[in-house]
């Protein structure tokens, strides 16, 4: 499937609703104005789309966000899992649909109120199978079940808590210079990030975790065709794609023989270059998935930009400063703008190709979205 997709589809459309710690609105209203938003932004009527695509984690009913929004037809719903490891998933959906001709103009969406309502990186007394493994040990948050993989690359590649913090106050740095960010003008320097409180001592502090958010966040579909005859400039979906293994887990991935890799990352990568015949050499601006940053240390490493354990030093140096060799996270990624489950990183790539971004790198041509299982690349015709 891979392979077939390339170049046949392409994102025309994003919206999004702002990003804050109480919306004070319903999760369709918020999915709805970030639909309208982005059927506005590609010049599109309600009535033209006939495919949706959201998580299986969302509330939002597909028939309730249709009469919202006054859609009259839809022949293609699909949802993708795995949490956030699902981002980049959507939009492989919704090409795959738009490819087969399942669907015409396919609706991507995200939208809840993470921090008003449920908050998902709070302990849950919700039981299941799985997790009864895990919560005799007190891994009953996010925070605690990352940090077990996290501790073993740390022991192994020689890293501290301050390694993670230069991540994390480059990812502010570009959320200060971005109006939709929660954090615009308000950078970080090392010090304040090893200042901030522990969560998981020695490896995970507060200013290492993404953000629990309200906002709801759209993108629309459709074939390479129609969206040359569309109100915005064309943003090719050249490829995307999954990696899903044996033995794999979402927040318990304890199960692979080595802890300092990201196995699913490496497949997706190895899936994504082949079927589309770049590498990492080629991608302008890299919008990696990080609920905590250490995660954009894995998947650097898995996606080829630097060797393994290598990571550390590649941030240190600047490469993923804008101006680097490949600028990460220009819009604050998901610590510093917001985490609307890392569907809003891929409306950053969106800007970045079309030169709106507000970090705009020089001459985009190839964007990475990666979601760690999941990823797209997207890239100018």
């Amino acid at each position: 499937m891979t392979a077939t997709l390339k170049d046949r589809t392409a994102v025309v459309g994003i919206g999004q609703t702002e990003f804050s710690k109480n919306s004070g609105r319903s999760e369709l209203r918020l999915a709805s104005e970030a639909v309208r938003a982005a059927l506005d932004d590609a010049g599109l009527a309600p009535a033209e789309v006939d495919g949706l695509v959201t998580f299986t984690l969302d509330s939002n009913d597909e028939l309730l966000l249709m009469r919202s929004v006054g859609m009259q037809e839809v022949r293609w719903t699909s949802r993708t899992p795995f949490g956030g490891g699902g981002a980049s998933a959507t939009i492989e959906h919704a090409a795959a649909a738009v490819a087969s001709g399942a669907a015409d103009v396919v609706v991507v969406y995200r939208a809840f109120n993470e921090r008003s309502g449920r908050r998902f990186g709070q302990p849950s007394g919700a039981a299941s199978h799985e997790v009864s493994w895990y919560l005799p040990f007190g891994l009953d948050t996010p925070a605690k079940m990352y940090s077990l993989w996290f501790q073993r690359y740390m022991h192994q590649f020689g890293l501290t808590n301050a390694d993670f913090g230069r991540y994390s106050v480059l990812a502010r740095k570009h959320a200060a210079t971005n109006p939709n960010a929660w954090f615009y003008q308000r950078p970080i320097t090392i010090d304040d990030h090893q200042n901030s409180r522990w969560i998981v001592e020695p490896i995970l502090r507060l200013l290492d975790c993404c953000q629990e958010s309200d906002g709801g966040v759209a993108c629309v579909v459709t074939s390479a065709e129609r969206a040359r005859d569309l109100r915005q400039p064309v943003v090719l979906i050249n490829g995307a794609t999954q990696g899903n293994l044996l033995h794999g887990n979402v927040t318990f991935n304890y199960y692979f023989p080595d802890l300092c890799r990201f196995p699913e990352a490496e497949s997706a990568a190895g899936q994504l270059w082949k079927s589309t015949g770049l590498g990492p050499g080629d991608i302008d601006v890299a919008m990696i998935y990080e609920n905590f940053s250490p995660v954009v240390f894995y998947q650097l490493e898995a996606y080829g930009f630097c060797g393994y354990g290598e990571a550390k030093d590649f941030i240190a140096d600047g490469n993923i400063e804008i101006g680097g060799r490949t600028p990460v996270n220009t819009n604050g990624g998901l610590l510093g703008e917001a985490y609307i489950h890392g569907v809003n990183n891929i409306l950053e790539g969106v800007r970045q190709l079309r030169a709106t971004a507000v970090n705009q790198v020089p001459d985009a041509r190839h964007v990475l979205c990666s979601a760690g299982r999941s990823a797209v690349v997207l890239g100018r015709p």
